[in-house]
């Protein structure tokens, strides 16, 4: 069956929607509040653009059918207008902005002078309610920023809307006045998201208590230390819950007090020494309304990805700024291990696929980014650079090449006609094993042969890829054959040192995802540094005036 062009499903659409308007005109209708929507509406096809009380309406493809579907006629009355206004209000718990919802412009016409309203009135209230809510539902089910505007590299497909069954659930839920169930049905199911809602309540009752002291500037503070900058240190962990049960007038550095200070180490991804250096200090003095905004750009994040993700099914995790990969069933992590990622000018881009094979003892091709980037620059440097990193030089037929035969001078990446290889040994920069997904970025998890690198707090350090601290626990998930591939047997198919490709049962999905925070199912949350930058960008835009 030939597919209609999109311009002739838009006529067609409009031409339902007018012909099912003339139908109703064609009934008499008493009723002057639905003849005044049925003008607003007639305005609103004609000028390209509404505006009630000053206030733009918003949702241009979905009032008009909304209304075609229930002969003009208003959905609200006093109650459920009150009902919603509490709804807008409430927005601010997922962390969205109640004023984009037309809070104040609602909030002026439910209660008119009087206590009645004309058919204007009434009709611009209808109408202004009626946006507002259909807003709110699409930005709990989709987000309220396009990720795409923020990342050129986004291919987390929004939620498909099917509009039919948005048009019949929006229309449902004002017919039988269930706002709240629809609203609470628009939320991603995902414990993670319920998770992140709780802690931002819980740091918005922090703030409304004065929120936490400052902790003053000075030498690192350690267990036997004495002074005012250790009381201070006992203020501010006591506001957050890391320290209870002790005066916090006391000045000493003490054992508990250390222990508190661990607590808040481990909740802030710092190495749990016990002891207030720099940058500890530092994310001690992070706001409290810094705090809360981290909290709710990550609730706009879980809005994007979240729905997709089942929690029934297992997947893989990639938290690029909380430099961690988990493997999931039933939505729990069953396994976790520290990654190396890209470094803040090679970030390793967001985007989901699913992992489809598994390669023991791999060989390492030089992908495109890196032959230009750093091995090109490097042989022209130093002839003895590919020797050095055991780099072959192949041609396009996989035949070697000898490297004196080249021009290192004039080759560039667009004039190199050979390929690059490591052969599989303790020195391959992808280690053992890795996973590979289709993209179109060369990234993928690996092992690695720089393995000191995962003791530090902050790991980007790759080119874009992946690099895992124990892959072969996770080819032993994803292979999900006790009999087959076992621990004992992945060992030895990586001792026998021969490349091999493990096809996996059945794909698995793989998210690589960039959390900022992690709540967890014990109440606390953790925070985590913002390697990329993504979070202020993301938070200008989360905040924006709707256009």
């Amino acid at each position: 069956m030939r597919r209609l062009p999109g311009r002739a499903i838009a006529a067609a659409a409009l031409f339902l929607v007018l012909a099912g308007r003339a139908l109703a005109q064609d009934t008499p209708n008493p009723d002057p509040v639905s003849e005044s929507i049925r003008e607003r509406l007639e305005e609103w096809q004609t000028v390209g653009r509404l505006a009630v009380d000053g206030t733009p309406l918003v949702s241009s493809r979905a009032l008009p059918r909304l209304y075609a579907g229930h002969a003009d006629r208003p959905y609200w009355n006093a109650e459920s207008v009150t009902t919603l206004l509490g709804l807008l209000r409430d927005s601010a718990q997922d962390g969205l902005t109640p004023a984009d919802y037309h809070l104040e412009a609602l909030g002026r016409l439910a209660a008119p002078a009087g206590g009645s309203a004309d058919p204007g009135t009434s009709a611009n209230r209808d109408l202004l309610a009626t946006d507002a809510f259909t807003m709110l539902l699409r930005d709990l089910y989709l987000g309220k920023v396009d990720p795409q505007s923020l990342d050129p590299h986004w291919n987390f497909e929004r939620r498909p809307l099917d509009e039919e069954r948005a048009f019949a659930f929006i229309a449902d839920a004002l017919s039988r006045g269930s706002l709240a169930e629809a609203v609470a049905a628009a939320r991603p199911g995902y414990p993670w998201y319920a998770r992140a809602r709780a802690s931002l309540a819980e740091y918005r009752a922090i703030a409304a208590r004065g929120g936490w002291p400052s902790v003053p500037p000075g030498p690192a503070l350690k267990t036997g230390l004495r002074g005012p900058r250790v009381a201070a240190v006992r203020r501010r962990l006591a506001a957050t819950g890391e320290l209870s049960g002790q005066s916090l007038d006391d000045d000493l550095y003490d054992e508990p007090l250390a222990e508190a200070v661990r607590a808040f180490q481990k909740g802030h991804r710092l190495t749990a020494d016990g002891a207030v250096g720099a940058a500890t200090l530092a994310e001690m003095n992070v706001p409290i309304a810094a705090r809360i905004l981290q909290i709710r750009v990550n609730l706009e994040r879980a809005r994007w990805v979240l729905h997709e993700v089942s929690a029934a099914d297992p997947a893989v995790l990639v938290d690029i700024a909380g430099f961690e990969v988990s493997y999931l069933r039933d939505g729990q992590p069953l396994w976790t291990a520290r990654i190396q990622v890209g470094k803040p000018y090679r970030q390793t881009p967001i985007f989901k696929s699913s992992i489809d094979h598994v390669v023991f003892n791999p060989t390492w091709t030089v992908p495109p980014t890196i032959l230009a980037k750093d091995i090109l620059p490097a042989a022209r440097r130093d002839p003895a650079y590919l020797a050095a990193k055991k780099l072959d030089v192949l041609d396009r037929n996989g035949k070697p090449v000898d490297p004196s035969t080249i021009d290192w001078a004039h080759a560039t990446a667009k004039n190199f006609p050979y390929m690059l290889r490591q052969e599989p040994g303790p020195d391959n920069a992808l280690g053992r094993a890795k996973i590979m997904f289709p993209n179109p970025h060369f990234v993928y998890l690996h092992d690695t042969p720089s393995r000191s690198l995962f003791e530090k707090d902050e790991r980007a350090f790759s080119s874009g890829c992946i690099r895992v601290e124990r892959p072969l626990e996770l080819v032993e998930r994803l292979l999900d054959d006790p009999q087959k591939w076992s621990a004992a047997a992945i060992a030895q198919a990586v001792a026998d040192g021969t490349t091999r490709t493990v096809r996996l049962p059945k794909p698995v999905p793989v998210l690589l995802m960039y959390w900022t925070i992690s709540p967890g199912d014990d109440g606390h949350t953790i925070f985590k540094r913002d390697p990329y930058g993504r979070d202020r960008r993301l938070a200008e835009a989360l905040d924006a005036p709707r256009k």
